[in-house]
């Protein structure tokens, strides 16, 4: 997401309106309901977040503790448990 000038977007009667209210000031407009995306979707970090906790669980199976996971992966004792006992 990036800052836009309402000027160079908006019809000069919908920004008159607005500056009514908020004029000069930091605006966000969020996408309609129905446009919505999940979280994470229009990046890879998703993906990248779902093969990290995968690597941990395997670790964890290889035979590694909680505390070198922490060291590794630079998570907290919890963030490393909470992964590990999630359910796929």
């Amino acid at each position: 997401m990036s800052y836009v000038n309402g000027k160079e977007i908006l019809p000069d009667n919908i920004l008159e309106e607005i500056q009514k209210y908020f004029g000069g000031g930091l605006i966000y407009i969020p996408l309609p309901k129905n446009e919505r995306c999940k979280w994470g979707s229009r990046t890879a970090i998703r993906e990248e977040l779902r093969q990290r906790n995968e690597k941990i669980r395997q670790r964890k199976e290889e035979g590694c503790t909680i505390k070198e996971l922490m060291e590794e992966f630079h998570l907290s004792y919890d963030s490393i448990k909470r992964i590990i006992y999630q359910k796929n």
